[in-house]
C-alpha cells in the first residue's frame, strides 16, 4: 500500500427499507455505505500539491465500490449513488474534495460506466460527525423518485488527523416516490441527465 494511505478502519451499513408509513413493498430497498477511516497525512499543516494522494486513493475507492456492489446484491442492482467526506478538526476541506475522483470515477467503473455525475459532500468535522451523503440515479441525475440522501457517521472518528471517506448506494429510488417528473423508465439521452 502506498506510504500515503494508511487506513485504520473500513465500516459499512445496509439498510432494507419496506415502507414509510405506505403499502409494504415485497422487496425492500436495499440503501448501503462504505466508509473508510484513514489518516490524513496532510493534517496540521498546509501542503500546496496534494494531488499524490488523490492518486493513491485510487484502488481505495474501487476496493470500497466492489464491497458496496457486492453488499447491495451486485452491480445490476444498484441504482443511484453519491459520495462524500469528513475531515477530521487537523485538516482542510480541501482534503475531502481529494475523494471526487477516487471515489466517483472508482463507482462508475464498477458499475460498467454509469453515467450521471456522482453527487458529494464534504465538511471538516469532529469525532462522531455526521453527513448527509446525497443520492441520485447513476444514469441520469434529473430522475426525481432518485434523489435521496444517507446519513452516515463513524462512531471514534474521523480523530483529529483523520479523514472518514465515503461511498453510498442504493437499490432503488424513495420507496413511495410520488412526486413526478422524469421517471428511471424514461431515461433517454446519454448525457448523464436526462
Amino acid at each position: 500500500m502506498n506510504d500515503l494511505i494508511k487506513v485504520r478502519k473500513i465500516v459499512t451499513h445496509v439498510e432494507n427499507i419496506f415502507h414509510e408509513g405506505g403499502p409494504v413493498s415485497k422487496i425492500p430497498i436495499k440503501k448501503g455505505a462504505v466508509l473508510i477511516v484513514l489518516e490524513n497525512p496532510y493534517a496540521g499543516q498546509y501542503v500546496s500539491k496534494i494531488i499524490p494522494m488523490m492518486d493513491a486513493l485510487k484502488p481505495i475507492g474501487l476496493d470500497a465500490a466492489n464491497k458496496l456492489i457486492d453488499l447491495l446484491g451486485g452491480a445490476d442492482q444498484v441504482q443511484s449513488y453519491g459520495k462524500g467526506s469528513i475531515v477530521g478538526e487537523a485538516g482542510e476541506l480541501e482534503h475531502g474534495a481529494l475523494w471526487h475522483v477516487p471515489g466517483g470515477y472508482a463507482m462508475r467503473e464498477a458499475l460498467g460506466g454509469a453515467l450521471a455525475i456522482v453527487p458529494s459532500a464534504k465538511k471538516v468535522g469532529g469525532i462522531g460527525s455526521r453527513l448527509d451523503i446525497p443520492i441520485t440515479h447513476i444514469n441520469a441525475s434529473y430522475v426525481r423518485s432518485h434523489f435521496d440522501a444517507m446519513e452516515v457517521y463513524v462512531q471514534d472518528a474521523p480523530r483529529s488527523h483523520e479523514i472518514v471517506y465515503g461511498l453510498v448506494m442504493a437499490t432503488g429510488g424513495r420507496v413511495h416516490s410520488r412526486v413526478g417528473g422524469l421517471e428511471a423508465n424514461q431515461i433517454s439521452e446519454n448525457d448523464g441527465l436526462r
